[in-house]
């Protein structure tokens, strides 16, 4: 039987006499504190996921066990999630091929190109697995062509510099280490059978994957958290929309951005970036006129002003034009943007939160109206879609892998957490899968 979950329509009411009112968060997330080290779990899962997503699992040995999986027969129930299968053909491919070459170092030095020639463009050679003799002519640019398009390194030109040395010295170990990470990652992401469709968001590539019968049925970009507001990793429940959202402006903003636009700008600030003034964070507080609030004393209080500034619906807003809600500790959700010109760019600029290239794509996939006009609507999905947060930083290609940026340097965190501090391989016990009903 694949896993239902009950519609959950409750919403929590920030009212102004609760201990909740006290410390509204608006509609922005919280940073993961520096004390959680992320890496390889999550952290945090939605407790309706408990017995399909954990918290903390003992990491695998997927370098030193023997590969017995019936890759072949992923389909089946309760088989790996695709994205390890992919993962775990591309790590044996690795193995078989970059990972076969001799280790050899090469001593730093002046920059290698076409017509080098030496002891070190010998040992090059030797590295990249052609015959020491024959400097560095055009197999040998091409060698290095192909090393840099697999393991990301800057542009693919042929030319040996410090970075692509820097990368070859670290050795095919390293980069088998990685993959296997990556592994790791995707071993947590849901089973075969296990959801008739689910979404995974990753802030490694900043992509989206939609996943119908374990089968990939679309994918776009998204633009996810910077290096300060990293995109966490988590499982989650969406529950609902909301169409035509408000952004409610966190009341640190009120207090050190909205009052000093006020000082510079005057209350007109309020009408030409549409926004308003409400007494408190209660359900039905009142609209106050702006020009009567002391903003120099918000601005020079110690505490959280009470009132509450929020952004009117329309194409200015700061969320779009919908809201795709998740309940979870750290106050992430996905969201449309009016600043489409950024996907085109740097897509690790958010504050943690998950912006869709194409809202109204995703919208129709998990089964809400794409379009509905009007002011704020709260629409609860047919049936909650499961969410699974990850960071991938190993793409499986054709017949291999490609390596990508570890923009959050989660990578680097996982290395001791899988191998320990001198980055020993971890015991090589069968993995167990998570329990699923």
């Amino acid at each position: 039987m694949r896993m239902k979950f009950g519609l959950v329509l409750g919403a929590l009411a920030m009212v102004a006499t609760t201990p909740l009112m006290a410390q509204p968060r608006g509609d922005e997330p919280i940073a993961v504190p520096r004390t959680i080290k992320q890496g390889i779990d999550f952290v945090y899962v939605d407790p309706e996921m408990s017995t399909v997503a954990r918290r903390k699992q003992k990491p695998q040995n997927w370098l030193a066990r023997l590969f017995n999986l019936d890759f072949g027969s992923s389909r089946r129930r309760n088989a790996p999630n695709p994205l390890f299968v992919q993962l775990g053909h591309g790590l044996q491919y690795y193995q078989a091929t970059w990972g076969r070459l001799p280790q050899t170092k090469i001593p730093s030095g002046p920059t290698m190109k076409r017509g080098s020639t030496g002891k070190r463009v010998a040992l090059l050679r030797t590295r990249l697995g052609l015959p020491s003799a024959g400097g560095y002519d055009a197999r040998l640019a091409q060698a290095v062509t192909d090393y840099q398009t697999v393991h990301g390194v800057g542009k693919p030109d042929g030319i040996a510099g410090r970075a692509t040395l820097a990368s070859l010295n670290r050795g095919a170990s390293h980069y088998a280490r990685r993959i296997a990470i990556n592994m790791e990652r995707a071993w947590r992401l849901p089973q075969t059978r296990t959801f008739d469709r689910y979404v995974v968001v990753d802030s490694g590539s900043a992509e989206v994957y939609l996943f119908d019968r374990d089968r990939m049925a679309d994918r776009m970009r998204v633009i996810v958290g910077d290096q300060k507001t990293k995109t966490p990793m988590m499982a989650v429940l969406m529950r609902n929309v909301k169409a035509n959202p408000y952004w409610n402006v966190p009341p640190e903003l009120v207090k050190s951005l909205t009052a000093k636009k006020v000082k510079e700008q005057g209350v007109s600030y309020f009408r030409d970036f549409h926004y308003e003034v409400l007494r408190d964070w209660g359900p039905n507080a009142p609209l106050v006129d702006p020009k009567d609030i002391n903003w120099k004393a918000i601005a020079s209080s110690k505490k959280l002003p009470t009132i509450r500034v929020r952004q009117q619906p329309g194409p200015w807003n700061s969320m779009g034009e919908m809201k795709f809600e998740m309940k979870n500790d750290y106050g992430i959700y996905l969201h449309d943007t009016p600043l489409k010109e950024k996907f085109n760019g740097d897509r690790w600029i958010s504050n943690g939160c998950v912006r869709l290239e194409d809202y109204r794509r995703f919208a129709r996939w998990v089964g809400v109206p794409a379009d509905a006009p009007g002011q704020e609507q709260y629409i609860p999905l047919p049936r909650p879609v499961p969410v699974y947060m990850t960071y991938l930083t190993v793409k499986s290609t054709g017949n291999g892998v490609m390596f990508l940026p570890d923009p959050y340097g989660f990578d680097a965190l996982a290395m001791p957490q899988m191998f320990g501090p001198a980055m020993n391989v971890a015991s090589a016990e069968p993995p167990t899968p998570p329990a699923v009903i």
